[in-house]
């Protein structure tokens, strides 16, 4: 392996994924949905805020570490 892709690892195993974050709302929202007798609507709600979630977790790590939007390593 080269440098190059051990970088690239080690920034996806301390970003938060977006997707990963929708299918928590999602799994979230189907329980809400069902317990209100309206499993279509929590799928919505589930998805907003699973993506709401995410986006927010996706920029504070950003902002944590500058250098992962360019892929660079710090020396």
């Amino acid at each position: 392996m080269n440098a190059g892709s051990e970088g690239k690892k080690n920034r996806n195993r301390n970003s938060n994924n977006m997707g990963t974050w929708i299918g928590v709302g999602i799994a979230l929202g189907v329980a809400f949905g069902a317990a209100m007798d309206n499993i279509g609507m929590g799928i919505a709600i589930g998805i907003a805020i699973g993506a709401a979630i995410g986006a927010s977790m996706d920029s504070r790590n950003k902002e944590s570490n500058p250098d992962e939007e360019t892929g660079e390593e710090k020396d």
